[in-house]
Parts: structure tokens; sequence; C-alpha cells
């Protein structure tokens, strides 16, 4: 059995709060495109939360939408405190994460790949 540590479970939370909070209250111009919080590192005495953020569009809208968020910590963790009521909120460090940029990128290198591999085995199985 799987015993799940308070930190754990507090990084679960505060991603879905978060993104909560980022999608439905923040109201900055500058956050554009297509936000994923990928995870959530909490330290053991949850007073620090690190929040890894996919920004999904063009490398011009990245920096100012990381900029936002980072703008955005203070309210970010206000809310955060009022709706999880929890002792202490966390200070909220963003950084940007690009694994679902670079996992795209890989699946659409993949996709041109396999097609002609797919042929040439095709050819091969129909020769035998």
């Amino acid at each position: 059995m799987k015993r799940f540590h308070r930190s754990e479970r507090v990084s679960e939370e505060l991603l879905r709060e978060i993104s909560n909070i980022i999608h439905t209250e923040m109201k900055d111009p500058r956050i554009s495109g297509m936000i994923s919080l990928t995870r959530v590192e909490t330290s053991k005495d949850l007073r620090h939360a690190t929040v890894f953020v996919s920004v999904y569009g063009d490398d011009k809208s990245k920096p100012g939408t990381m900029e936002a968020l980072r703008h955005g910590a203070g309210f970010i963790r206000s809310l955060v405190g009022k709706r999880m009521r929890i002792r202490m909120s966390p200070e909220i460090d963003f950084r940007l994460d690009d694994s679902i940029e670079r996992g795209s990128r890989i699946s659409s290198i993949l996709r041109e790949v396999l097609p002609e591999n797919d042929g040439a085995e095709k050819e091969e199985t129909e020769k035998d």
C-alpha cells in the first residue's frame, strides 16, 4: 500500500486551485496562448511551492506570460490561502516547463518518419 505524504496531497490540491485561479480569476492580458500546469513541487514544510507551467504558443508570448504569472503570484497566493484554508499559504515560484511542446515536436517528427518506414515494410512483406 502506497503511503502519501502531506506535501504530495497539498501539491495536488495546489495544482487544481492554481490552475482554476489562472483560468478563471486572472485578467492580465499578457497571459496568452494555452497554459497548462504540469506539476507542483512543495517543500517538506509547505512554505514554498514551485509550479511548472507549459505555455503552448509562439516564443514571443512565453516571456510575457511567465512575467504575468510571476507578477500575479501574490494574488494567487492569497486566493489559495482562502480557498484551501491552510495555516501557511506557500510562496509560489513559477518555472517554464517545455515538456509538452517538446513531446508534440517529437510526435510530429515521428509521424513524418514512420510512414516512410511503414511503406518500406509493406513492400518487403509483399515480395515474400
